[in-house]
């Protein structure tokens, strides 16, 4: 981008000595002056087009340089739980799950009293947002992972560390788990950071859990018809994960006999996965109470692309195409029988 260029001024000392010290009981000085004549000369002697021209230049310079740092800015969220409370938070450039796992390590072996604090002393430019900016980043996490390399919920009350995978939606663990695997994966030196991620996720194989709020794709496995009820696509989610720690229900025991039907809804009209998901727990004396679920951006995302992908398997078309067919025929006049 063109910037500014530096004019040379000759004047003896002694004269700009008197020039500036008459200037000083103006309130202004020979800089500001001369800038001011520079100015004014230029308004004087350049025909009107001309300045317009070259004021529509610098704009458009200006608007390409901003949206190149832009478009080079990374960008990480998080969102952490302490005492019951949320905060989010956004960082200006990139943080991996090893960095916050580190920083788990660290805070549970200090055991310090407030995780909020330990994190902003941790990642120094913490800004903080709120709870719709943390949802937006986390949308943009699954369409542009380039952009927003990392989203992160930190529960310091259940002690879990949930991390959104742009393929797969969530993945929680533990944070104790988080800490022993950047452990193992750091006992040896002078390896390549591609190295040690690797080392970190096979230490974290098989140590995913369910938790409330990140639903991953391994949770979603649909099944049965997909049904339309007025405008909406309704389908039938299996419930082959851990139901009680994703809705706070009771029912993966013997001591009931309890259980649930869980549906994700598709709205044709607004091409959009509906916002809540309908949990149904049936009680078995008969008794039955609807749950309330509400998804986030990640949850969202992947529903789409499981629902997406399931209606191709049922009726040869993608969820698109198939709303677009079911919406046309409600809209066609009915047929007029033959006389």
């Amino acid at each position: 981008m063109s910037g500014y260029v530096q004019l040379e001024v000759w004047l003896h000392e002694y004269k700009l000595e008197a020039l500036s010290s008459v200037l000083e009981e103006q309130g202004t000085s020979a800089e500001k002056r001369i800038q001011e004549m520079v100015t004014d000369l230029y308004a004087e002697l350049v025909p009107y087009e001309v300045q317009q021209e070259i004021r529509d230049r610098i704009d458009a310079e200006r608007s390409a340089w901003e949206a190149e740092q832009e478009a080079a800015r990374k960008y990480t969220a998080f969102r952490v739980r302490q005492g019951g409370m949320d905060e989010c938070y956004q960082l200006d450039h990139s943080e991996t799950f090893l960095d916050i796992a580190k920083f788990l390590r660290s805070y549970l072996r200090k055991d310090q009293a407030s995780p909020t604090a330990a994190l902003k002393e941790f990642l120094r430019d913490l800004k903080p947002v709120s709870a719709e900016q943390y949802d937006q980043l986390m949308a943009l996490r699954m369409e542009n992972p380039k952009k927003v390399t990392g989203v992160f919920d930190l529960d310091f009350d259940r002690q879990e560390v949930s991390v959104v995978d742009a393929a797969d939606g969530w993945r929680s663990y533990s944070m104790k788990d988080a800490a022993s695997a950047i452990y193992h994966a750091y006992r040896k030196n002078h390896l390549t950071a591609e190295q040690y991620e690797k080392r970190f996720a096979e230490r974290l194989a098989n140590r995913q859990i369910a938790s409330a709020g990140h639903l991953s794709a391994r949770d979603i496995q649909l099944s049965e018809e997909i049904s339309e009820v007025d405008t909406l696509l309704n389908f039938y989610m299996e419930t082959n994960f851990d139901v009680d720690a994703m809705f706070g229900t009771y029912v993966c025991t013997e001591e009931n006999n309890d259980w649930l039907n869980v549906y994700a809804n598709y709205d044709m009209e607004t091409g959009q996965v509906c916002d809540e998901l309908e949990v149904d727990l049936h009680r078995a004396d008969g008794r039955e109470e609807s749950l309330e679920y509400r998804l986030n951006a990640a949850e969202k995302a992947i529903l789409f692309r499981k629902m997406d992908t399931y209606c191709q398997q049922q009726t040869g078309q993608t969820l698109t195409e198939y709303s677009a067919q079911l919406m046309a025929e409600d809209m066609a006049p009915p047929t007029q029988p033959m006389m």
